[in-house]
């Protein structure tokens, strides 16, 4: 029988940009929202400049998530990926992302070019995780 779905907000996370939770979860399958590189401990903060400073804010925003619901990178099962300037900052943002994997260990991923996104922001990423059994 399927539990019942838990809506969760993570202290110490990013301020929401919009009405969400920063994840959801089902049976050990957890949904997080898309981070931006937005800083945890101030909302009105600047943005990082450039690319590769938003991907890794946003990274770290993700692993904030992650850990506040008990779970790591290693629990990642898929990412996507969402830039505003994608033929410019793809392979920027690649490198930093890649980092942050061990090599052989990389998510399932779908990376698009979107016209723009929540404070102008350059890239936005999200996961969907699970709990180990």
């Amino acid at each position: 029988m399927a539990s019942s779905p838990q809506f969760k907000m993570i202290e110490g996370a990013p301020t929401p940009v919009a009405p969400f939770s920063h994840a959801a979860e089902q049976d050990g399958w957890v949904f997080l929202t898309g981070q931006m590189p937005t800083w945890p401990d101030d909302d009105s903060a600047p943005l990082p400049e450039g690319v590769a400073a938003q991907t890794q804010r946003v990274m770290d925003n993700l692993i904030i998530v992650l850990q506040g619901l008990g779970l790591g990178l290693e629990n990642v099962l898929s990412a996507r990926i969402f830039l505003t300037e994608f033929k410019r900052d793809y392979a920027a943002m690649n490198a930093v992302y890649a980092a942050y994997f061990p090599a052989g260990r990389l998510p399932a991923r779908t990376c698009i070019g979107v016209t723009g996104l929540a404070r102008d922001a350059l890239v936005e990423i999200d996961f969907v995780a699970r709990r180990p059994s």
